[in-house]
């Protein structure tokens, strides 16, 4: 599947962290600080725990919480938009609200409703899911408000059923603008999951983070860290194959 996109492609999508792990070894390698250590050193913590098994169990455990975030934040949303972008007057009763609701930065919800609910996945799960919806829901309403009026009538006129107009009409030609919004809550979603884990945790990527900094140990700090971005950056890159692969027809229109 991967052989899908163009090796000039995949040159482009993998140059520029190449290129920024080079700099940072070499730029790095004389680094005396406590608090910026050497490339290399990260390196070797990042290995080291990754063999030992540290570093996987907390992978894991983030991972799981950020798909069960994921997969709610998109049903929810594309659900919730088809119907708000179809009705009118729905959409315009709730706008204001949407947009409120949106603007509350959603990391500062975080402290709440992990120390409301515990320690368990369930409230981790639950903030990444509220964080990654706006953007689905958004660009689900924007992409089922931009179908073609004609396409509409087409509908209209042979009597299609709501249902059958929703599933084999209304999101298939939403489905580019939703696949944007997916693409912007992944992202989101990677970053209040390693946020919620560093309050009232016990596991994951966050809680491995913070323990490693709270007992000064900065070269596990920074290859948490380091690791967080290597798996935004490969799910992004695996949200671009899978997307090319699911609207194989938009790219091959010459869409943009």
């Amino acid at each position: 599947m991967m052989l899908r996109l163009p090796a000039a492609r995949w040159i482009v999508l993998l140059a520029p962290p190449a290129l920024v792990l080079v700099l940072w070894w070499f730029l790095s390698a004389a680094s005396t600080s406590v608090f910026f250590p050497p490339l290399s050193k990260v390196l070797d913590a990042l290995v080291r725990d990754l063999m030992n098994g540290v570093l996987p169990a907390a992978a894991l455990f983030s991972l799981g919480n950020l798909f069960a975030g994921l997969v709610i934040a998109t049903a929810v949303g594309i659900g919730f938009g088809l119907l708000i972008g179809e009705t009118e007057r729905l959409r315009l009763s709730l706008e204001p609200l949407i947009h409120f609701a949106r603007s509350i930065p959603q990391v500062a919800l975080v402290p709440l409703v992990v120390g409301a609910f515990g320690l368990g996945a369930g409230p981790k799960i639950a903030t990444i899911a509220l964080a990654a919806v706006w953007p689905i829901l958004l660009n689900t309403i924007d992409g089922v408000r931009g179908v073609d009026p004609s396409i509409r009538r087409v509908s209209r006129a042979y009597r299609i059923p709501a249902l059958l107009h929703f599933r084999r009409v209304v999101l298939p030609a939403a489905m580019p603008q939703i696949a944007a919004g997916i693409r912007v809550a992944l992202p989101i979603g990677v970053t209040v999951m390693v946020v919620s884990e560093l309050f009232a945790a016990n596991q994951g990527l966050g809680y491995y983070i913070l323990h490693s900094a709270s007992k000064f140990m900065l070269p596990e700090t920074w290859a948490g860290a380091l690791l967080v971005g290597l798996i935004g950056y490969a799910l992004a890159l695996l949200f671009i194959v899978v997307e090319r692969r699911a609207l194989g027809w938009y790219f091959r229109s010459g869409a943009k």
